[in-house]
């Protein structure tokens, strides 16, 4: 191992490698690399955490593992394939959730570094939140096809993972999902929603059925004959109900009495009560409600109507046993009648690991699950028949499915190699070296391929994760959300908290606590009747990530598939009406200030304001998929921008160097210092990245700006 070779290391960094202890957080595709790595340079106390098993698509770069350990425990596999490089490393492999209470503050205080392989932003999220709290280094990486990053999180030092606004999520109105689809995805994410229904954690969001309540249905409405006859139905089932009431008063000693009363039933029970027969789901979700779409017309005088199929016509002799050879064809654009195969054969295979659960357990869909994704690419592909939408190969839908890039394994290699090179600067505590490094696919301005950033990135001051007082604004309708979805939709799913507490400041009474069943009476509760309004201040408290948080409160009225909360992180809107009040009435040298602010702010002198982040409850979101590796990273040609500012700036320097100008008396106000100075000897450091604009945005100053965006990145074989 390289640290037992003198010579190959300063004795120093030498002795550092053989005594620091070092977590790896994941052992997907960049994780292995890490483990391999470390492992060769002759670090002997190693921990790795992961939880994913080792599926087949991960052995074309996940060199570790090989084809007898599929199915098998990520992190076992790959401790037992590291210890062959050094047998005499000790390592501990732990196959389980980092989120999980096992894993607190004082486990990750006994690390030197921490090293992140993750695969998703959730626990991404968490473990920056750990290392935060426990005051250890985090190197955190990711890849993107041939892009790649490396960066550092230090406490004070260097900006969080959450410091910059993080991409959203690509969403639709859920009456495009469910009535109206023009593309594919339209019909992968209904499909992925039909999966939830049958055998997934249900949403209320998540209904396929058509929505009679779509706005573009209204003004024509159902026809005229299917309305007619949905009036009558109603009114003769009034009258059916009445008789039938009458009768049992009459006929009490009778003890099995005929109710011809029409009870409605979710999704998943009518399946369990069809015994999940295959023709009548098909034709429930491809014939029925598509007959129905057919009666709102008003939907169709400018689109082409949808043509619905039916099992019969499909697979009139019903199905055979077994996996057939064109399901294991991944780039073959399946028939419908082949899409009716596989949806027969998925479907008895899914309700089988259904029933088998117990209580409330669900399934949880994955691409990597066979029957879970071949039922996806099926369903999805008959709704694009019944609609003239292209359909795809299971390949693709996989790919659309989970929003995936496919990684590459060099770049997995190159990455993983710059993560333990930015944890022996961190050993060293040689900071200034722990810059944040791009890998790109092509060569930069400088004929650079790996590309540093120019200075640390500073924490931003209204970061709600890492600011001193951290604090965010919810704008929310408190007429329309819940207690419950409050604290899902929002404090775990949005603001990434795992057992929230919340208290009302003014009051404070408990309005969601983390002890079960202190505060299950309030989940069915909407905000505002708990007096949940706007103005109110909210103090959230994680025991766990050691998080504290103060929310307040600001309503709107949420129009049709509009976001009925956004999250704002910015300290300035925490401020009481008054003081905002007295802003207004300042002197005239204020707005003078704020001018000069906001253009030092487009040269890039001015910390950017806090991160803003928007979720919808109602609109349909792409999820990000789990997999193997996510990135953080920037346009490809931000770096050749960036070269060419340096290089005119450096000679706009020399020139002015050489300029003398006698100044005239001094007579106009006096400008205020900017509150942020940057001072280096290296002129390369006084230069910001320039974001690039897109061909969409006007021409106008050149915003200077350091920009992330966060890829749920997933490989596929």
């Amino acid at each position: 191992m390289a640290a037992a070779i003198d010579g190959v290391f300063p004795t120093e960094l030498q002795e550092l490698v053989k005594i620091s202890k070092v977590l790896v957080v994941g052992a997907g595709g960049i994780g292995c690399e890490v483990l391999k790595n470390l492992v060769l340079s002759g670090f002997t106390d190693i921990e790795i955490i992961d939880l994913d098993t080792i599926d087949l698509s991960n052995l074309n770069r996940q060199f570790l593992f090989h084809r007898e350990h599929v199915g098998k425990s990520k992190a076992r596999v790959a401790r037992e394939s590291a210890l062959s490089f050094n047998p005499d490393a000790r390592i501990t492999a732990y196959h389980d959730s980092v989120t999980s209470t096992d894993y607190g503050v004082n486990f990750f205080r006994k690390f030197d570094v921490v090293l992140s392989a993750l695969d998703n932003m959730a626990a991404r999220n968490h473990v920056n939140r750990m290392c935060l709290n426990a005051d250890v280094p985090l190197i955190e990486s990711g890849t993107s096809g041939y892009n790649g990053q490396v960066e550092l999180i230090k406490r004070g030092l260097t900006q969080c993972y959450e410091c910059t606004p993080k991409e959203k999520q690509r969403s639709f109105p859920g009456c495009t999902i469910r009535n109206t689809p023009s593309e594919p995805i339209h019909c992968i994410v209904w499909a992925k929603h039909l999966f939830n229904q049958l055998f997934g954690e249900s949403q209320e969001d998540e209904d396929i059925s058509p929505d009679a309540a779509d706005p573009d249905a209204q003004e024509g409405g159902i026809e005229e004959g299917a309305g007619g006859d949905a009036e009558s139905k109603n009114g003769e089932k009034e009258k059916e109900k009445k008789e039938v009431k009458e009768m049992e008063k009459e006929e009490e000693e009778v003890k099995e009495t005929q109710k011809p009363i029409v009870v409605r039933i979710n999704t998943r029970q009518w399946a369990k009560d069809c015994k999940y027969d295959a023709g009548k789901l098909f034709n429930k979700f491809f014939n029925e409600d598509i007959n129905y779409l057919l009666q709102m017309s008003n939907l169709w005088k400018t689109r082409k109507a949808p043509v619905p199929v039916q099992w019969d016509t499909l697979l009139p002799e019903g199905t055979s046993d077994g996996q057939p050879e064109f399901a294991k064809q991944l780039h073959k654009v399946w028939s419908i009648e082949e899409c009716a195969h596989i949806f027969a054969t998925a479907l008895k295979d899914l309700s089988a690991s259904f029933l088998k659960l117990e209580g409330d357990d669900s399934l949880v869909w994955d691409k990597d699950d066979q029957p879970a994704m071949d039922f996806v690419a099926a369903c999805a592909n008959v709704r694009s028949h019944i609609f003239d939408i292209e359909r795809k190969s299971r390949f693709e839908i996989k790919s659309m499915a989970g929003n995936i890039i496919p990684a590459i394994a060099t770049t997995n290699a190159i990455t993983a190699g710059m993560s333990v090179m930015r944890a022996f600067n961190v050993l060293e505590s040689k900071w200034e070296k722990c810059k944040s490094v791009y890998a790109r696919l092509r060569l930069n301005a400088r004929n650079q391929f790996l590309v540093p950033e120019l200075v640390l990135p500073k924490p931003n001051p209204n970061c709600y994760v890492c600011a001193s007082d951290p604090a965010i604004t919810l704008k929310i309708d408190t007429k329309k959300v819940h207690i419950k979805e409050l604290r899902d939709d929002v404090l775990v799913k949005t603001l990434n908290m795992l057992n929230p507490d919340v208290t009302v400041q003014s009051t404070g009474s408990i309005l969601i606590s983390s002890e079960e069943d202190e505060t299950e009476g309030n989940e069915g509760k909407l905000l505002s009747e708990m007096n949940i309004v706007d103005g109110v201040l909210l103090k959230c408290d994680d025991f766990f990530q050691n998080y504290e948080l103060s929310i307040i409160i600001s309503h709107f009225d949420a129009e049709r598939d509009q976001a009925l909360f956004e999250v704002k992180a910015d300290a300035k809107q925490l401020q009481p009406k008054e003081e905002e009040q007295k802003k207004e009435d300042e002197p005239e040298q204020d707005v003078e200030k704020e001018i000069s602010t906001q253009k030092r702010s487009a040269n890039g002198d001015v910390t950017d304001e806090g991160p803003s982040t928007s979720k919808k409850i109602r609109p349909t979101e792409v999820e990000d998929d789990d997999d193997d590796d996510c990135l953080v990273i920037e346009e490809e040609d931000d770096d050749d921008v960036k070269e060419v500012v340096a290089v005119a700036t450096e000679k706009l320097s020399d020139a002015t160097d050489k300029l003398s100008v006698d100044s005239s008396p001094k007579t106009a106000t006096k400008r205020k210092p900017s509150t942020e100075v940057i001072n280096d000897d290296d002129d390369d450091e006084d230069i910001t990245e320039i974001l690039d604009s897109s061909d969409e945005e006007s021409a106008g100053p050149t915003k200077s700006k350091r920009s992330r965006l966060d890829n749920e990145v997933i490989s596929i074989d």
